[in-house]
């Protein structure tokens, strides 16, 4: 006899049998006991979680020599022939194969005869979204209003492709993709039933692989039993599915938290070895973050981790890095397809990962590890970029700048060639938002060096000491928005807005309240600094809707100049003698908006 395999021998014969979907057993039962079964099903889902095993078991339901009920049988001669998949009154029609119209009307004329053995004869499609338009539409009606002894089982993998003319003829059921726990039992009961030993951790890594699927799961039990040979170890299993070895993602996690450029690099050469796919070494990574996460946040619901420690890394790390690398991983594993290679993909995403330290304390930065020669940077450079935040913030708040004196004490270096009064800013900062962003949640890129690269933003005041601001007006503030190279939302917001002063370096305008969503401040900022090289300085931008304006808006004004040149426009063309000519002598009519200026033409 030929090898049956496991996802066929072990395939559910009644309902009991089946896993992880009681909500439609439930449905499918009571409506077996109490005689009131629809006429036609539709059982949606992924692969391998039961759609047609629900189908055929259900046609055994209706059948059954014994009686209809939920429970057949399975010894009498109809229920051994569904089995086998020989029964004459079950069609099972895979709609892949039978897309045309040709094939649905065969079936309809089909339907109109009695059941040949049976009570019903039931019609099993399988992958019913392939069938054409032309196919469903012959049997919509069908479909609405079939014999008595006809019963419709549909399945497929994507309902979204279904007419809803069909859908909404058919009773519903959304098969549930199983959980690892679920089909970790299922292959612990087949392997005590077929005599195999197996290590907890294989039978684990095979149940994560089936991804949800139960079909998939036995599909790679028996792979695994043909590659082992006999007994199934985490081992020989892991090297049949290429995994990583978990204790290999616990010491990257390891070297990450302590800084340790040279260990995470030694494990990256080492798990190279093996070649492993990189996107899969991510997806462990992330698994393992979101379990270190979890233990920190909710330890009553944490699990423990697979060959490494949780509790001692949840301890060693601060949460809102463990957020960020999660975030890293997630990032590195979206950008792998563009990287030069996967593992340089792979090796930058962990050094992505170790170039973010958490704050200890008081402006003290754990630094990235440095180069061999060089000292490791750590206090002086950090305190300096957490004083170029302060004053960055000190700035948005409208604030005294913070003095020499105050940021020496803080820690912060010294600058040759910086005036004192100065402002010290981080010059890419608005060009880099990832570092912004992790130095506002209290996280700071390590420094290569000990003074990071700084450019200087003089004071207001002091800036218009140096070099007085330009004169503005109404007229000129049109003329000067006009011609920026400004593009999107900022070019609106200048368009919209209206000149109301222009003193001491501050810029009032004037904003209509339609318009209000577009005051946001890194629009603002924005329209500060495309103003800068016109003016002199940046300008503080205030918004006085209370305060007249002191003249139009450049829309205003654009849209005004434009209904000038239509009307110039429309009065040449009537008057033109030919055109007049036309009108008087064939009766010819101007079509409405038919007119354009010739420099819109």
């Amino acid at each position: 006899m030929s090898y049956l395999v496991l996802a066929r021998k072990w395939r559910p014969k009644r309902f009991a049998e089946l896993v992880g979907q009681e909500h439609v057993v439930r449905a499918l039962s009571n409506a077996l006991d109490s005689g009131r079964v629809h006429h036609a099903y539709l059982f949606t889902g992924t692969r391998g979680v039961g759609k047609t095993t629900i189908a055929r078991i259900f046609a055994k339901s209706l059948n059954c020599e014994t009686g209809t009920g939920a429970d057949p049988c399975g010894q009498c001669e109809t229920c051994l022939a569904i089995d086998a998949g020989r029964y004459i009154d079950l069609l099972e029609i895979d709609a892949a194969s039978n897309t045309g119209v040709d094939n649905v009307r065969d079936l309809i004329d089909n339907a109109q005869y009695m059941p040949s053995r049976g009570r019903y004869k039931v019609y099993l499609i399988d992958e019913v979204h392939m069938l054409s338009k032309p196919a469903f539409n012959a049997l919509l009606k069908t479909l609405e209003e079939p014999p008595g002894h006809v019963k419709f089982l549909f399945a497929t993998t994507d309902p979204e492709k279904l007419l809803v003319t069909v859908l909404s003829r058919c009773l519903q059921f959304n098969l549930k993709r199983l959980d690892e726990e679920q089909i970790r039992g299922q292959i612990e009961m087949i392997l005590a039933a077929e005599g195999i030993d197996a290590e907890p951790g294989a039978i684990r890594q095979l149940a994560k692989a089936a991804d949800g699927s139960l079909r998939d799961g036995l599909s790679l039990l028996d792979q695994a039993i043909a590659y082992a040979g006999g007994a199934l170890s985490d081992e020989v299993v892991g090297k049949m599915l290429g995994t990583v070895d978990r204790t290999r993602i616990g010491a990257l996690l390891e070297a990450l938290s302590t800084g340790d450029g040279e260990r995470l690099m030694a494990e990256v050469a080492t798990l190279a070895e093996v070649s492993p796919d990189w996107a899969g070494v991510l997806d462990a990574l992330a698994g393992a973050l979101h379990r270190i996460q979890v233990k920190q946040l909710v330890p009553a619901a944490a699990a423990e981790g697979d060959g490494f420690d949780v509790e001692a890394l949840a301890s060693a790390l601060r949460p809102e890095l463990v957020q960020l690398w999660y975030q890293m991983a997630l990032g590195g594993r979206r950008d792998l397809p563009l990287a030069p290679s996967p593992r340089a993909g792979f090796e930058m995403s962990l050094l992505r990962m170790l170039a973010f330290r958490p704050v200890e304390g008081a402006g003290q930065v754990i630094a990235a590890p440095a180069a061999p020669g060089q000292p490791r940077a750590r206090g002086s450079a950090a305190a300096a970029a957490r004083a170029a935040l302060d004053s960055d913030l000190a700035d948005a708040a409208g604030g005294p700048a913070p003095t020499p004196a105050s940021a020496a004490a803080g820690g912060a270096a010294t600058q040759a060639g910086v005036p004192a009064e100065a402002r010290v800013i981080d010059a890419p900062r608005a060009a880099r938002p990832g570092v912004a962003g992790a130095a506002a949640s209290g996280l700071e890129s390590a420094p290569e060096a000990e003074t990071p690269t700084r450019i200087a933003r003089p004071d207001a005041a002091d800036a218009g000491a140096r070099t007085p601001p330009r004169p503005l007006d109404a007229a000129g503030w049109l003329d000067l928005v006009a011609d920026l190279a400004l593009r999107g939302p900022v070019r609106e917001l200048a368009a919209h807005a209206a000149f109301a002063g222009w003193e001491a370096g501050v810029l009032r305008l004037s904003l209509p309240a339609s318009d209000d969503h577009l005051k946001t401040p890194f629009l603002v900022s924005q329209l500060a600094g495309a103003l800068a090289p016109a003016l002199g300085i940046a300008p503080q931008i205030r918004f006085d809707d209370d305060v007249p304006a002191a003249g139009e808006t450049l829309h205003a004004r654009n849209a005004r100049q434009r209904e000038a040149r239509q009307a110039a426009a429309e009065n040449a063309f009537l008057a033109d003698p030919n055109v007049q000519r036309l009108m008087q002598q064939q009766g010819a009519r101007l079509v409405p908006d038919s007119i354009r200026p010739y420099e819109e033409g």
